[in-house]
């Protein structure tokens, strides 16, 4: 799909499912891998992004069997992948290739990983670093900070890590090289990221102690298969609270959520905005918390966004700068430079279509300054090859004076196929 139009909608209304949750579908995936037994796993995304984990570890001989509804995952141990025959290809997953490369330090064979014309445009010094710390031997291009990453693995001894900046993929990375490594593991980063990995780590057995900033790992220790239920991504349930509450006479609820405390930053921010948000039914689902949320049309107002919220939101800003764009005043988003390195440069992304929109907007180092209005305009904007680009402008079109055509639609399938198909059934023309 090249672009897609989409139309002004009077209200939305309905209930929905969205996605399972794209961080915890690719651990499952890995940690499945190199658990003893038989791991089965339901809601997983099959996204673009997961399916490459999955294909991944298919290359280094983890039989995974898929019927369209449950994964199941013939874990071989934590010494039992096999050294992949080709070049492993991450596609456009920031998740799959910092993580694996995470992993395959601490295997005794040699593995290659590369991506897409995107991905290897992410930086990977952040992972190789720390990792070559442990001992690994890791060479790339531009110094080995950019991938194709070539990989030799084994030996590694266990380090403390102060990550400059609060990362999930960085601290993961890490964790699963230190499963590998000689003694402990530490890791400590400026504020809270997300903690899936630290969740699922504990719920398949492995030995590890969570700090009030970090996470410390003892290596040595196998992992046990389990069953794993993937709840929906806030990071795609994103959308759909901030078009239900910039539309006018919305309401909608959004069933079986993810709604860990380390990603639920986004509903903090627009909470705080003024936006009737709420939590229904709140429950545990294999060590993860989930619940539904009810979502209502609400009068935003602009705020202040920064310190320890933004990494619990760093994927959703995009969302969030749309409901921006509707509130009365201005948003101010600061401490948010990690936007600038994601599947494009979100910050500025973000800052010239809304411009195109009609909106005031400021960018700055660290994030942008937003100013509100009643009217957005319609027209074209570009996506930049980002699904969180592409769905954040298509919920703009929905309170636009006339329709906007998104273009390069395509990426959205690495993380919500079924978004368009969703959009349109909430959507009261």
């Amino acid at each position: 799909m090249s672009s897609i139009t989409i139309q002004p909608a009077s209200s939305i209304k309905g209930s929905i499912i969205v996605p399972g949750d794209k961080s915890i579908s690719h651990r499952s995936i890995m940690l499945g891998a190199i658990a003893n037994g038989v791991t089965t796993v339901r809601g997983f995304l099959r996204g673009e992004d997961n399916m490459s984990t999955m294909h991944a570890f298919r290359a280094m001989g983890v039989e995974i069997a898929d019927d369209g509804e449950t994964i199941e995952i013939t874990g071989r141990g934590l010494h039992g992948l096999k050294e992949p025959g080709d070049v492993l290809d991450c596609g456009n997953s920031g998740t799959t290739i910092r993580l694996i490369t995470g992993l395959l330090s601490g295997q005794s064979f040699f593995s290659v990983v590369t991506g897409d014309k995107y991905l290897r445009k992410r930086p990977m010094k952040r992972v190789v670093e720390p990792l070559s710390q442990m001992g690994a031997q890791i060479t790339g291009r531009n110094g080995g900070t950019l991938a194709p990453l070539a990989i030799n693995g084994g030996n590694l001894k266990g380090i403390r890590y102060q990550s400059p900046v609060s990362s999930a993929q960085i601290k993961s990375s890490i964790m699963l090289a230190a499963l590998y490594a000689e003694g402990e593991t530490s890791v400590t980063e400026p504020s809270l990221s997300r903690d899936h990995s630290e969740r699922m780590f504990r719920y398949f057995g492995a030995s590890l102690d969570v700090l009030s900033s970090g996470v410390t790992v003892r290596g040595g220790f196998e992992l046990t298969a389990m069953e794993v239920n993937v709840p929906g991504d806030i990071s795609s349930a994103a959308f759909f609270i901030v078009a239900a509450l910039i539309t006018p006479n919305s309401e909608l609820l959004i069933k079986n959520v993810g709604v860990n405390p380390s990603r639920t930053g986004v509903i903090d921010i627009l909470q705080a905005m003024g936006g009737d948000i709420q939590l229904v039914g709140s429950r545990e689902l294999s060590g993860e918390p989930v619940a539904d949320i009810l979502v209502r049309s609400s009068s935003l107002k602009g705020v202040a966004i920064s310190g320890s919220v933004v990494p619990r939101a760093i994927d959703e800003f995009p969302a969030i700068c749309v409901a921006a764009a509707r509130a009365e005043g201005i948003t101010t988003i600061r401490d948010a430079r990690e936007l600038r390195v994601k599947e494009t440069d979100r910050i500025t992304a973000m800052a010239v279509n809304l411009r195109h929109l009609g909106i005031k907007v400021c960018e700055t180092e660290d994030g942008m300054d937003i100013t509100g209005s009643e009217q957005l305009l319609g027209g074209a904007v570009d996506s930049c090859g980002d699904h969180r680009i592409a769905m954040s402008m298509s919920v703009a079109a929905l309170v636009a004076a006339s329709a906007i055509t998104i273009s390069d639609v395509g990426c959205v399938a690495t993380s919500f196929p079924t978004f368009f198909q969703l959009l349109e059934e909430v959507s009261v023309k």
